[in-house]
């Protein structure tokens, strides 16, 4: 079992103050693997004071000097990938093909990050004479989720330090071997002391004093819908910029003239990617009504043949979900919608067959649901989707948006026009046609109750930066 006792401030691995323990398992065995001693609030306001510190050194900085640190760490990160692949497998459980798919991505993500760090990014000239400065905001506060930990401290802090700030972050502490590796790498980069602090600590704890503390200017969260109303209620007292990235019910649309070889596969693969632990799913699949036996046939072959299974089986389609806890949500979100009346066409509730100590679910598929079902409505996060049939195009565009959120969209079809016309019409921060595109310079955010501002690119950059306009000159 491995012991994580230290967090990491102002560039050490320092004993914390706080003494609350957790214990974490092995989501595919149930094995307890890790066990984790909390900070608490006075470890939080270590870290932001270390990081105000360290903010009047590096904000002042040459853009030079930020390019260096994101190129060190990537580089120490890069040359540790197959350990981290390890920790994630073991600690987290997502497949094999998502967590080279993710962690590659999170590698990469500080040099996409490094490109953005040019002059012209950070000073322009108006035509009427004023001069437009784009100053790095102060200290980040970074709190981001379970659901692949390691990739969403990287996409997050390797932006704020692209826009010169320092950062306080708060992964999820149920992560707590892939936020102590990611600090590995952090100290082993040797970055200025105080830029980079790690906290291993609950929301209500570490993540109220981070939204509450006045040395905190800018916070990026990424979880519940419900969480980042509080944190928004909260930050406003020190009038924190706010970027919240949360839930999502996304639709998956396969128009009638779909070629089932290929929009099938591509469904499945956006509905029930990183186990259907992703805010991104696309859990709505909406299917015309004039093709709906020959799709929900293909549907049912194509998931009885997905195998659900640990990360240590390569052929593993769906892994274990993170806790027991989040198991036992799953199966009360599928004991609604049976009850509700929504037709299991495959899986259901329990284990499959053979995986009953871990936290696996059965890949469930639902038809004969409508909008207005629970498990249509609401986020579950598990591989659960729900099968909605329409009448039209005008149709499936007013089911697509008829949800409280707005965060991705996608569209199966050989009309790339009639897609395109469509996807104009979706109220979704993304819409993907016929794959799953990864273009890490595009903004990614959600419309409606799924968040406020945008990541990545030079739109994610612009949330870590305050403009100051000088005339006269």
């Amino acid at each position: 079992m491995h012991t994580v006792n230290t967090i990491f401030i102002n560039g050490a691995f320092v004993t914390p103050h706080g003494t609350q323990q957790l214990e974490l398992e092995n989501p595919a065995t149930g094995e307890v693997i890790s066990r984790v001693t909390l900070a608490d609030e006075t470890d939080t306001v270590s870290a932001i004071n270390a990081a105000n510190a360290a903010f009047k050194i590096y904000s002042t900085a040459s853009l030079e000097t930020r390019r260096e640190y994101l190129q060190r760490i990537h580089d120490v990160m890069a040359s540790k990938f197959d350990h981290l692949f390890g920790i994630i497998s073991t600690e987290y459980g997502s497949p094999q093909w998502f967590t080279k798919f993710a962690l590659t991505d999170a590698i990469r993500s500080w040099l996409v990050a490094k490109e953005q760090v040019k002059p012209e990014t950070f000073r322009y000239d108006l035509k009427e004479g004023a001069e437009v400065i784009l100053e790095p905001v102060g200290v980040a506060g970074l709190i981001s989720p379970w659901n692949l930990s390691l990739w969403f401290m990287c996409v997050k802090a390797s932006t704020a330090i692209a826009a010169g700030c320092t950062v306080v972050m708060k992964p999820s502490e149920l992560s707590p071997l892939q936020n102590q590796a990611m600090a590995e790498i952090f100290c082993e980069a040797a970055v200025l002391p105080g830029l980079i602090n790690v906290l291993h600590g609950t929301g209500e704890v570490v993540g109220n004093e981070i939204t509450r503390h006045p040395g905190i200017s800018k916070i990026s969260f990424t979880g519940s819908t419900a969480v980042g109303k509080l944190l928004a209620k909260n930050a406003i007292g020190t009038m924190k910029r706010v970027t919240l990235e949360l839930g999502g019910k996304s639709p998956s649309i396969v128009l009638d003239d779909a070629d089932l070889e290929k929009a099938i596969p591509f469904v499945l693969q956006v509905g029930l990617q990183n186990s259907g632990q992703a805010c991104i799913a696309g859990t709505r699949i909406l299917i015309p009504h004039s093709r709906e036996a020959e799709i929900t046939a293909a549907l049912k072959i194509a998931v009885e043949t997905m195998k659900v299974g640990a990360a240590t089986d390569e052929a593993s389609a769906i892994g274990p979900l993170v806790s027991k806890k989040q198991y036992e949500r799953v199966q009360q979100y599928i004991q609604k919608g049976i009850d509700e009346g929504a037709m299991l066409l495959t899986g259901g509730l329990g284990h499959p067959e053979g995986l009953e100590k871990g936290n696996f679910v059965r890949p469930t598929v639902f038809v004969k649901v409508n909008n207005h079902m629970t498990i249509a409505a609401e986020e579950i996060f598990g591989p659960v989707l729900s099968v909605i049939t329409y009448k039209d195009d005008a149709d499936a565009i007013r089911i697509a948006n008829d949800s409280i959120y707005g965060l991705h969209a996608y569209i199966a079809g050989e009309d790339l026009v009639r897609a395109k016309k469509i996807a104009e019409q979706l109220q979704a921060g993304r819409v993907a046609v016929n794959g799953f595109v990864d273009e890490p310079n595009a903004p990614f955010g959600g419309f409606k109750q799924s968040g406020t501002g945008r990541e990545f690119g030079k739109y994610g950059l612009e949330a870590y930066l305050e403009p100051k306009a000088i005339f006269g000159i």
